[in-house]
């Protein structure tokens, strides 16, 4: 066993495998940019060595100054999570020739997996089910709408060395395949050095499953069962859960043993993921093979006991699989949502800055698990990934963890950056998620205007009033203590209020009760009973012996309450004052609409337009590149451009002019 592993990444994952390392025994070392000298995977490591500046190809990308600390620290192998170098084939068989264990599979399977194209043919050999389409690398735009007219629209437009959605597009007519080829080839270039694009045809209704598969060096492969990854976001996961809803033990099987047919094909030895798109009639086509470790692994670890990480390190030392297919286990259900650094009501753009507060749910084993590799007062870049952490739980049944979650969700309190918390918990309380009916289409399809404050579901407002009045309560009480009050004039604690929530007032009384307050509102009675603390951003409690958790927090004279994904703020006030703020004005925003501002902190990588020319509706106008994705701002209608305030190259912040409008 090694003595000594350096990780080639950064972030959670980085995190992951060092926690896992030093369970067993084995002693880390960790790189880093000059923007990520105060990250967590630093303080976590044993040692750190700095490899460069913030721009991850000055950094992270470079193998030469990955060897070279791996020399310099005495490591004897490298662990590269996922992303980054991790699929990289050179890399893997540059640290082969230098003597440095690469905790992954061997070059060659990286190789014949990493490349889309060549993985396609070789899953053909195998006798593996694949998807037509058109399997070689294309030159021109032209000669994508050529080929996606005979493949037959909708076509998946995908880069050859693509993954994470980054270098995929899907085209429905010819306008669409010959932008989404540019906008692949120069992604492509862009992320991975490699600006190949193929094309295959896209599946309508698909699910997205894929099959956890392991392998080392003595010829023994096993599959792990599969993640159900079908809830995604312009090709980018956001839910994950193990096993599937869709899958029965016929199918679960028949995908395994191709997946090892596969594996076996190209003698894979390590962790990997063999990933299908699944049709409505359970028909399974082959998409292609991640050679790494996903950021999904952990619910696959929660069902089955397994390590995912400790079984990389132990098959890279050379050890065989301690395991047979039979002894692979299937145990209740793991949920994960990925929690991103983006505001889902601004159309999910990047968010980035210092983390206020950061404080996930508590962690408990087997049930709620949290990767993260951020702290409170950190910093969210905006040079790499958007991903704050994820948060998985685990249950008996589905709906057990589902449970779970939504309670994790409601706890998980981020100040600082925006988060997609939101959205993730909307989607839980979904109708057609939780019944397990839905595919990869279900977020355009139940969000088609995106997402915004009104898809939050939330039918039970008497719970907020009754908290908000709860905590209003607390603070009049703390307030009628203060010394020095004059005899006879002492602050009385009224016991009639008029809670103020969006546009609804609840007429309220509030009395205390052993271990909390009884608020009446309409003729019912809520009990409201908690321990909490004014510092204390989360609050745990019963309503009328029903558990709930709530995030609470003061913010002027008003509560905002966070529950279920809805962000409410509540005024508690006395009825006198609630007459009188009907009939205060109402502000008008500004005009803005002479501007086009930026909607995120990012680069600016191209300004479209000039001076005095003429604009039309669709046309581009701007690109910014924020968290290694390119974001495309266009005209809403017919412009004339008056002024152009920003250069190509410059940094952004978040609502700066970059175009003025005559």
């Amino acid at each position: 066993m090694f003595k000594k592993i350096l990780v080639a990444n950064r972030g959670e994952i980085a995190c992951r495998v060092i926690k896992t390392a030093r369970r067993m025994g084995i002693a880390t070392v960790a790189v880093y940019s000059e923007a990520d000298a105060d990250a967590l995977h630093v303080e976590l490591a044993d040692e750190a060595v700095c490899i460069g500046a913030a721009p991850s190809k000055e950094s992270y990308l470079v193998m030469s100054k990955i060897i070279a600390a791996c020399r310099q620290t005495g490591a004897e192998a490298v662990h590269p999570g996922y992303g980054f170098l991790s699929e990289n084939e050179e890399f893997s068989r540059r640290l082969e020739e230098e003597g440095i264990v690469f905790i992954g599979p061997k070059h060659y399977s990286v190789a014949a997996m990493g490349d889309k194209i060549a993985s396609k043919k070789l899953a053909l050999e195998a006798k593996v089910n694949t998807i037509p389409g058109w399997n070689d690398a294309i030159d021109t735009p032209e000669r994508a709408v050529e080929i996606a007219r005979d493949v037959g629209y909708p076509v998946m437009i995908k880069a050859s060395a693509g993954g994470g959605g980054k270098g995929l597009r899907v085209a429905f007519n010819d306008r669409e395949a010959q932008e989404g080829f540019a906008s692949c080839v120069r992604e492509a270039r862009n992320a991975f050095g490699d600006d190949r694009v193929f094309i295959e045809k896209f599946v309508e209704e698909p699910r997205h499953i894929e099959i956890q598969v392991l392998g080392d060096a003595h010829g023994n492969c096993v599959y792990l069962h599969e993640r159900e990854c079908s809830i995604q976001r312009r090709h980018q996961k956001v839910i994950e859960e193990a096993p599937s809803p869709f899958l029965d033990p016929a199918t679960r099987r028949a995908m395994g043993e191709q997946a090892v047919a596969l594996a076996k094909a190209v003698r894979y030895q390590s962790a990997g993921t063999v990933e299908f798109v699944v049709g409505k009639d359970k028909s399974f086509y082959f998409l292609e093979m991640n050679t790494r470790l996903q950021v999904e692994h952990p619910v696959t670890e929660l069902i089955t006991g397994l390590d995912l990480v400790e079984q990389m390190i132990r098959v890279a030392a050379g050890e065989p699989l301690a395991f047979r297919q039979e002894d692979i286990a299937l145990n209740g259900w793991a949920m994960e949502c990925r929690i991103n650094a983006e505001d889902p009501f601004r159309g999910f753009l990047p968010s980035t800055g210092r983390l206020v507060k950061f404080r996930p749910p508590q962690e408990v084993p087997g049930q709620v698990r949290v990767d993260t590799g951020v702290y409170e007062g950190g910093e969210i870049s905006m040079y790499y990934d958007s991903m704050i952490a994820k948060l998985i739980t685990h249950g008996a049944t589905r709906d057990a963890a589902i449970e779970r979650m939504r309670e994790a969700l409601n706890a998980f309190v981020i100040r600082g950056p925006g988060s997609n918390i939101p959205f993730q918990a909307a989607l839980m309380q979904h109708p057609r998620f939780v019944s397990g009916d839905f595919n990869t289409g279900f977020i355009a399809e139940e969000y088609p205007r995106g997402f915004n404050a009104a898809d939050v579901p939330h039918d039970d407002p008497a719970l907020l009033v009754a908290v908000a009045g709860s905590i209003h309560y607390r603070y009049q009480k703390r307030g009628s203590g203060i010394v020095g009050q004059l005899p006879g004039h002492e602050f009385r604690i009224p016991s009639g209020y008029v809670a103020l929530m969006g546009e609804a007032a609840y007429p309220i009384e509030v009395a205390e009760i052993p271990g909390g307050h009884r608020v009446r509102h309409d003729g019912e009675h809520y009990d409201v009973l908690a321990e909490w603390r004014f510092t204390e951003p989360t609050l745990h409690g019963t309503l009328n012996g029903r558990p709930f958790t709530m995030q609470a927090e003061r913010v002027g004279l008003k509560y905002r309450l966070f529950h279920w994904g809805l962000q409410a703020t509540v005024a508690v006030v006395s009825p006198r004052a609630a007459e009188l703020m009907r009939l205060m004005p109402k502000k008008a925003p500004p005009d803005l609409s002479r501007f086009l501002l930026s909607p995120m902190p990012g680069l600016l990588r191209e300004v479209a337009v000039a001076a005095g020319q003429e604009v039309k509706a669709g046309e581009t106008l701007a690109v910014i590149e924020a968290m290694k994705m390119e974001n495309v701002l266009k005209a809403e209608q017919d412009v004339v451009v008056a002024e152009v305030l920003a250069k190509a190259g410059e940094s952004l912040a978040v609502d700066q002019p970059i175009l003025r409008f005559k």
